[in-house]
């Protein structure tokens, strides 16, 4: 370990970021990267990031005020420092570029063994599914919530400290040369991806190009890093074979590496199934419920085999998984209702998956409510992905659809063409509306299901339904 805040200098990280010193002690003391400046802390270096609605140099002056012992600029731009101060000022051609370089030189001061994971579907749970297996034997550093993308990842390996032998990398995207850029910055031992399914078709074009997007993944890795694939994903596999390495499956199917096989759902109460992978076989038990959950279960165990943990950390690491909020977790409210807030996020793949999983729920009978709000980010595909969820839910046979959006009216034209009663398929324009309509009508032994993009920030409904029971 090689780098430490506190210890390192401001001449340490100019090197990494090919900067230029423009001014102040090159010999100064950092404790740390912070890119807001509302929540500087003295002694840190304030980076300059330039958003879509933002300019971060446009807070270099409050940012210097607060404590900050230097700023990173572009190097076209001469920063107002405050009277009587004198930061460190590094230049550099481009902010973002030279964040993700320190956040890569940084990664390799440290003795550490990383996983990355991407996809479309399933990649939080599969990160904080691994951690859970990987803390029992050593430290582990995470993203926090969603920090995976081209700010989020770099500021999240820039925590890494003396003691951590282990890191689970989310990697997210909405565009070509994202992931492949992450990839470089992460430089990963392992890479693990999901799935591909029709999600940031606006910047993608189609599932294709969302597969191409996510196989950078593989152009990228070094050639000694271990990839592990969804070989349940056809068109992942597809692409995946133009790249001529050794690839690791996992997944339901007979001929994955690693599998799940006897899978028995206890509803409510969980899932289990046999973990099969080289001869073994180990009983794990899942307390959260959902098909879903199986696979980000067996992508999780595939990446704990890779770094040789123990079956027995395997087993309690998913046992003691308890979910992560917005995704496919169950409130109990009064009278045994069941409210399944999937608000965190949506697209047709992720949305069949909870249908799915609903099913399995309700398989002794029971009346479902489902709220849905529109998915973003479709592209060409918005209208037609609507009408397949109206259609999603007409198969589940549920008691009552309330849709929310702008697109809301093809999610319920969807649902009533394929058979739904149209008296009971409703728009709704806000979520005071939707929740108000949801209590109207639920009594006890319902279950509810809301989902929807996060934009659509459906859990306010499910706030209002748990604040009201």
């Amino acid at each position: 370990m090689k780098a430490k805040w506190g210890d390192i200098t401001a001449r340490g990280v100019i090197s990494p970021i090919k900067g230029e010193l423009l001014s102040g002690n090159p010999e100064s003391p950092l404790m740390g990267i912070c890119t807001d400046s509302r929540e500087i802390i003295r002694g840190q270096l304030f980076w300059a990031l330039k958003g879509e609605r933002y300019d971060g140099h446009d807070f270099v002056k409050q940012a210097v005020e607060k404590g900050a012992s230097g700023i990173v600029t572009k190097k076209d731009y001469r920063p107002e420092i405050p009277t009587g101060r004198d930061p460190v000022v590094i230049a550099v051609e481009d902010t973002l570029r030279a964040l993700g370089d320190l956040a890569g030189w940084w990664r390799h001061q440290h003795n550490v063994r990383v996983a990355a994971i991407t996809g479309s579907v399933g990649k939080t749970t599969t990160k904080e599914m691994t951690a859970n297996i990987l803390e029992l034997n050593a430290m582990t550093l995470k993203n926090s919530g969603n920090l995976n993308n081209l700010v989020g990842l770099p500021l999240s390996i820039l925590l890494l400290k003396e003691g951590h032998r282990r890191a689970v990398l989310e990697m997210g995207m909405n565009r070509q040369g994202e992931i492949g850029r992450l990839t470089e910055i992460a430089d990963p031992d392992i890479g693990l991806i999901t799935n591909v399914a029709r999600a940031h078709l606006e910047g993608l074009g189609d599932i294709t190009g969302v597969a191409r997007a996510k196989a950078e993944l593989l152009e990228k890795i070094s050639s000694e890093g271990q990839v592990i694939l969804n070989g349940d994903d056809e068109l992942l596999m597809r692409v995946a074979s133009q790249f001529p390495r050794t690839m690791i499956t996992y997944g339901l199917g007979p001929k994955n590496d690693i599998r799940a096989e006897k899978i028995q759902n206890f509803g409510r109460d969980g899932i289990s199934f046999e973990l099969k992978y080289d001869g073994d076989s180990v009983s794990i038990r899942l307390r959260s419920p959902g098909i879903q959950n199986v696979f980000n279960a067996v992508a999780a165990s595939a990446i704990a085999i890779c770094l040789k943990e123990p079956s027995d950390h395997i087993v309690k690491g998913l046992y003691d998984f308890e979910g992560i909020k917005g995704r496919f977790m169950l409130n109990t409210l009064p009278g045994g209702i069941i409210l399944v807030d999937d608000t965190y996020n949506s697209n047709p793949t992720s949305l069949r998956a909870a249908i799915d999983s609903v099913k399995e729920l309700m398989a002794n009978g029971g009346r479902v409510i489902v709220g849905l709000g529109e998915m973003l980010e479709l592209g060409d595909e918005t209208i037609s992905a609507h009408m397949e969820a109206g259609g999603m839910v007409a198969e589940l046979g549920v008691y009552y659809f309330f849709a929310m959006g702008e697109h809301a009216p093809e999610m319920i034209k969807g649902a009533v063409t394929s058979g739904f009663p149209r008296d009971r398929a409703v728009v709704v324009n806000t979520h005071e509306e939707m929740g108000e309509k949801i209590r109207e009508i639920m009594k006890n032994g319902d279950l509810i299901l809301l989902k929807g993009s996060r934009g659509m920030a459906l859990e306010k409904v499910s706030k209002s339904l748990t604040n009201s029971s």
